[in-house]
């Protein structure tokens, strides 16, 4: 049976779901793994799915692609644009859209199976792919690891994985060593004295607190790092009280830190906890702000000699200029755990989704920040195709590069 890849991903992209909750998307994968012939399991890591095609000796290749989507309002006005709604870790009702390309990703990798599986002929070991949930979380690998994948499938040799940009759809973005920063997500938890709104006077106002906070957090970066060094400091979220007459007895800052390396993130965890226990002190607080890390990633680190190879494969597979270095995103990732805590390489890369045309414009206007939409964005949507051909060609050469040729 032919995959149609093109209604898979439509359909994956107008029925989203939010992370540990990707029960329907694992069902489309399954039943399009079926259909292949594929062996796989489900429920890997709560909703994670792994599959295996086992075709005699040879490397073992990990393909891994993550599904889950995130809580943003979808506008970019296609006609299978989502209108789902899902529920947060919270229980608040949300809008729910594929605003990372994951839907993408997925798609790619079923259409990668699909051909390597017509191809066996030509090729000889094992590939592993991984359908990961939760990567918005930054959980997901972490949770199929301690659900035993490493152990219950084939140890990968290699662990590959690509993620679609807004880079001119044809380009692929790889560079060897630091591809993606380290990150830590923060919850601080300012605690104030709530009373009444026409008695300021007798309260600790943590709104107030949390503004000083926000604003001077802001000085991290810009006055306490080398400017040529890579940090940076985001607050993202922001909620207290519920009245316009009532001051709040607490404040809830989320941050999302990002940095090259483990010194570095030593050096701007102690700066923000600094600033976020003085703002705190400053205002008079009874009580020490509370600091919870919610998640930490590790760089995402390709292998010096592997991502050199797979640099010359896809020069010979789609032509010399294709591949470009992206310099370091700044983003973060959490497929390094698999190679990390299997002791093997990684490559990870970008591949470009946006219409080079519409690019070349914005390029040429100085406007590529304004007009061409960023992952995350509500308007981030790939080009259709011939971003989602080219994705599964990049894991086809990628995959058949580490792979074994069969005997003639």
């Amino acid at each position: 049976m032919t995959l149609d890849l093109e209604a898979l991903y439509i359909d994956l992209h107008r029925h989203p779901e939010l992370s540990f909750q990707e029960t329907r998307t694992a069902g489309v994968i399954a039943h399009s793994l079926t259909d292949l012939g594929i062996e796989f399991e489900e429920g890997v890591g709560k909703t994670g799915v792994a599959a295996v095609i086992r075709n005699g000796e040879g490397p073992v290749v990990w393909l891994r692609a993550d599904m889950d989507a995130l809580p943003v309002p979808e506008q970019t006005g296609l006609d299978y644009a989502s209108t789902a709604r899902g529920t947060d870790p919270a229980g608040t009702d949300v809008p729910v859209m594929h605003a990372c390309g994951h839907d993408m990703h997925v798609s790619s990798l079923l259409g990668a199976l699909e051909r390597l599986v017509a191809t066996k002929s030509e090729w000889s070991g094992t590939v592993v792919a991984v359908f990961q949930p939760a990567e918005e979380y930054g959980a997901g690998s972490q949770a199929m690891i301690a659900d035993g994948v490493l152990d219950r499938f084939p140890r990968p040799d290699i662990v590959l994985g690509q993620h679609v940009t807004p880079l001119p759809a044809g380009t692929i973005g790889v560079r060897s060593g630091t591809q993606m920063a380290a990150s830590d997500g923060l919850t601080v938890t300012l605690l104030g004295r709530g009373g009444h709104g026409s008695r300021p006077q007798a309260t600790i106002d943590p709104i107030v607190m949390a503004a000083a906070t926000v604003m001077r957090l802001q000085t991290v970066v810009s006055r306490e790092v080398d400017p040529r060094d890579v940090a940076v400091v985001t607050v993202g979220s922001i909620h207290a009280g519920l009245k316009n007459n009532i001051i709040p007895a607490e404040a809830k800052l989320e941050l999302s830190l990002r940095y090259p390396d483990d010194e570095a993130r030593a050096r701007v965890l102690e700066k923000v906890e600094r600033i976020v226990r003085a703002e705190a002190l400053a205002s008079g607080a009874e009580e020490p702000p509370v600091i919870v890390t919610d998640h930490s990633l590790p760089p995402t680190i390709n292998d010096v000699d592997a991502t050199a190879r797979l640099t010359a494969a896809f020069d010979r597979a789609f032509g010399a200029g294709t591949v470009i270095d992206p310099g370091m995103f700044t983003g973060s990732e959490d497929v390094s755990w698999f190679a990390r805590e299997a002791g093997v390489p990684l490559v990870f890369w970008f591949w470009g989704g946006v219409d080079p045309a519409a690019f070349a414009a914005a390029k040429a206007a100085g406007t590529v920040e304004r007009d061409i939409p960023t992952n995350h964005s509500p308007f981030f949507a790939p080009l259709l195709q011939p971003t989602l051909a080219n994705g599964v060609e990049n894991l086809v050469v990628a995959a058949r590069e580490f792979l074994t040729d069969a005997p003639a």
